[in-house]
Formats: structure tokens, C-alpha cells, sequence
């Protein structure tokens, strides 16, 4: 029998933007390297249900990635304990999941910087901060030992 695979969270604001587009990049990313991970997404002011996006939408469209039946959900306690790893896009939400889960140690997906939000802004904005956020998980996967 298989191990569970090894759980990657993503977080962002409302689970719109950033994090789901890190969703489907990490799926296509983890698919490519045949490894047992699995990922999913959450948002620290997310409104269950909302849609992906317009722009994000289109932005993982023009590389082959699926946004149209995302569905927000918000950040809990039981999903962030239930991960091995988070990524969080901002300081500030890193800070917000280690309210909810203190033994969960969420760090921000790129260390170097925070990912801005791109929403609200242009659709170049958004494959701007797709290119930063795929760019963060190659090299946070390459790091994950399982």
C-alpha cells in the first residue's frame, strides 16, 4: 500500500489569485517529476466558493493549466495542520496560519521576498506574478527529500 503523499499547502488572501495559480504550477510541476506530493490551497480572508480570477484564469490558460472549477475556501486550523509544509505568499500570511497552527511552521514560498497581489491589476501583472511563483516552487520542490 502507497504512503500518504507528502502535503503542500498554499496561501494566499482569498484563495483567487496567487494560491490557486500555485496550485495548478505545483500539480503540473509534481506531475512532471513523478513524486508523491500533493498540494492544495487556502486563503487567510477567502469567502468559500468564490471563482478563480478572471486574469488568473487566463494567465494558467496560456500555459495549459486549468482554473476554471477552482473554488476559494478559507484558511482553517484543521487544514493547516493537516499539511506537511506550507508556502504562504506573504509574511503576513505565514504569520496568520501559524495562529491557526503553531506546531505547522509556514514559511513564505519565496524566501527572499513576498509575492505581491496581483489582483485587481493587469492581466501582465498576473503572468508576472504566475513567472514568480512557478520560479519559488521549482526551486522549493527541488528541496522536498520525498
Amino acid at each position: 500500500m502507497p504512503s500518504r503523499p507528502f502535503h503542500i499547502l498554499l496561501v494566499c488572501t482569498g484563495n483567487t489569485c496567487r494560491s490557486p495559480m500555485a496550485e495548478v504550477i505545483a500539480r503540473q510541476l509534481i506531475g512532471e517529476s513523478g513524486r508523491n506530493l500533493s498540494v492544495s490551497s487556502a486563503g487567510t480572508a477567502a469567502m468559500d466558493g468564490d471563482e478563480a480570477s478572471p486574469e488568473a484564469v487566463v494567465a494558467m490558460a496560456a500555459q495549459g493549466l486549468d482554473l476554471e472549477r477552482h473554488r476559494a475556501r478559507q484558511l482553517t486550523a484543521d487544514l493547516a495542520q493537516k499539511a506537511d509544509v506550507i508556502w504562504a505568499m506573504t509574511g503576513a500570511h505565514a504569520a496568520a496560519a501559524m495562529r491557526l497552527a503553531p506546531n505547522a511552521k509556514p514559511e513564505r514560498l519565496d524566501p527572499a521576498r513576498d509575492i505581491p497581489d496581483p489582483f485587481g491589476r493587469s492581466l501582465e501583472v498576473y503572468e508576472d506574478t504566475a513567472e514568480a511563483i512557478r520560479e519559488a516552487l521549482s526551486l522549493r520542490l527541488r528541496k522536498i527529500e520525498k
